[in-house]
This record gives C-alpha cells, sequence and structure tokens, in this order.
C-alpha cells in the first residue's frame, strides 16, 4: 500500500465527488481550477494506484480513453452513459455464470472478467434523437 500524501489524498476526494468515469485531465483540470498545485502526472500515478488498490474503477472508454471513477468494493459491473457520463452500478449473476460455464468449457479455473455496458440513460437519449 502507498502512502497517503496531500496529492493522492486530493486525487482520492476529487474523484468521490464525481457523478460518473472521469479522465485524469478532466481530474486534473478540476483540481487546479480549485487552486491544486498538482500536477499531471501526479494525478495519472495517483489514479493508478487507487485503482490496483481497489478504491477507484477504471476502465477503456469505447474511445480506448482510460476512465476512473470511485468504486464500492467488491466485484461489480457497471452502466454507462455514452452521453452524461453517469455510471451505475449493477449485479449481473447470469453473466457470472456463463463467464464461469465458458472458463470451465475451455479448460480454464479461476477466470475473472469485466463488463461495463455503454448506452444512453433516460436523460440523454431525447438528446441523442
Amino acid at each position: 500500500m502507498k502512502r497517503n500524501t496531500w496529492q493522492r489524498e486530493a486525487v482520492r476526494s476529487a474523484l468521490g465527488t464525481q457523478m460518473g468515469f472521469v479522465s485524469a485531465q478532466d481530474l486534473h483540470s478540476n483540481l487546479k481550477g480549485t487552486g491544486s498545485q498538482i500536477g499531471l502526472a501526479t494525478v495519472y500515478r495517483a489514479l493508478g494506484d487507487l485503482a490496483t488498490e481497489g478504491e477507484a474503477d477504471s476502465l477503456q472508454s469505447p474511445e480506448g480513453e482510460s476512465l476512473y471513477r470511485a468504486c464500492s468494493t467488491g466485484h461489480h459491473h457497471h452502466l454507462i452513459c455514452r452521453g452524461c457520463g453517469l455510471a451505475v452500478e449493477i449485479e449481473a449473476d447470469d453473466v457470472e455464470q456463463w463467464a464461469k460455464n465458458v472458463a470451465a468449457l475451455h479448460g480454464f479455473s479461476q477466470a475473472e472478467h469485466v463488463v461495463d455496458v455503454f448506452g444512453y440513460c433516460s436523460a440523454c437519449v431525447p438528446a441523442v434523437g
């Protein structure tokens, strides 16, 4: 576990205020907007550490950008709005069973998976037509 510095705490705190997933660049911009002197490389490093330690979720957007959000503990999946970035944690028992079955069918054990479903929330659907 990494030591807790003011920079890391600033990133953790700022991430906790976000409604959905956010890029390191956007989080850095938010921090700078509040007067923080934290560097972009430090934000990237802190986000990576938080994700490794399970304090943040990370995923790649459909465009390939790394995005982060504060997360709950335990295995879960996400519904993510392409419009506003809203992220909803979901359980997916059918996916869990499917992953175990497919892994076993091919001789795999202790298989892990990540499921993130991108779409438009009800507030954004009218905006996209």
